[in-house]
């Protein structure tokens, strides 16, 4: 079968690799059908971001199911579903309390298509087959009606974006959100907007100084504000910092109102000094670190089958599976394969 290998900046070739096969009962053999660009891709395929080549590509998608091992139960040949990123037993303690992202049955950081920080062993999902580990944890069956390609980033980006605001309007219902948006973590800070309007914030304020990305927030039901990262329009109970560097995240942090909720989607490569002690005074709830994808991924589904969130207006360019190569060299904000 043919896998998508990265070789370095933009070097990008289908290579011949063994099929993979069906070993444990709980295992489900996937052809990927939708596929989406992570945020960080671009970055990698330019060059920028710190991840050593060479990989097996990808680990965004919605697949469908081709076989299944005989102890799985949640999808049927011919479904079709979501696979998040990380891969996740859903029986340790860590996935049983929600935190799939540091399953305790496999070594830490274990994803698909994310070279050696995730474990080459489990191959990227830009391949003709991938095999799923446990099925039944991982795979999320796509409701009737949801178009693939829609949803292809409700692997990893979508639900980035949904545990910065959905957990947060949960415990205090209309709280009124600021995303700092930019070019670190451009679809997850428009996916985490969206999705904020659409979990009924009463007011959802996007900042970005990207006439692009405004445009799309807009679309997406926020009161786009063109302007540097940390240019003050006030304080939020919910603050978002999706633009990368130390300056827009403390403008975040400091735009956080008393007892609110800030965090950080953004990876930042070197240490940020954050106000610790007025933090402190404010009672402000940081967080920071990899999104746990697996247990949030249905509510996302739900929300966009409802028709109260449309990823795809973050959606930059949508191809062809035979013209994915080509389409990944340009590097867009979010792209989307299907066939």
């Amino acid at each position: 079968m043919k896998s998508l290998m990265l070789s370095g900046p933009g070097a990008l070739t289908w290579e011949d690799v063994p099929e993979p096969e069906i070993s444990t009962p709980e295992q489900a053999l996937v052809r990927p059908i939708a596929l989406a660009t992570c945020d960080i891709d671009p970055a990698v395929l330019r060059g920028t971001f710190p991840l050593p080549w060479p990989y097996p590509f990808g680990h965004e998608g919605v697949v469908e199911v081709v076989a299944v091992g005989e102890d799985v139960r949640a999808v049927r040949v011919g479904d079709r579903a979501v696979v998040p990123f990380q891969i996740s037993c859903g029986t340790c303690r860590p996935c049983l309390r929600g935190h799939t992202g540091n399953c305790a049955s496999h070594p830490p950081l274990s994803t698909f298509g994310l070279g050696t920080l995730g474990g080459l062993a489990w191959g990227g999902l830009w391949a003709d087959l991938a095999l799923i580990p446990h099925a039944d944890a991982m795979l999320v069956p796509l409701p009737a009606g949801v178009d693939p390609a829609t949803v292809a980033s409700a692997s990893d980006n979508i639900p980035d974006g949904y545990r910065a605001v959905g957990p947060q309007l949960a415990a205090d219902p209309g709280a009124e959100v600021l995303v700092i948006g930019g070019p670190a973590a451009p679809s997850i800070g428009l996916y985490a907007a969206g999705l904020a309007v659409a979990l009924g914030s009463d007011r959802v304020v996007y900042l970005d100084d990207a006439p692009d990305r405004l445009a799309i927030a807009e679309k997406l039901g926020a009161q786009a504000i063109e302007g540097r990262r940390d240019t003050r329009v006030g304080r939020f109970p919910i603050t978002v910092e999706a633009a990368g560097g130390a300056k827009a995240l403390r403008a975040a942090v400091d735009a956080t109102a008393y007892d609110g909720w800030c965090t950080s989607v953004s990876v930042q490569l070197s240490d940020v000094a954050l106000p610790i002690f007025d933090m402190y005074s404010r009672c402000c709830t940081f967080h920071t670190g990899r999104a746990h994808a697996r247990p949030v991924i249905p509510a996302v589904l739900d929300l966009v089958a409802a028709g109260r969130f449309d990823p795809s207006l973050v959606t930059s360019v949508t191809v062809p599976w035979d013209d994915a190569v080509a389409a990944l060299q340009e590097t867009p904000m979010k792209l989307v394969a299907v066939r």
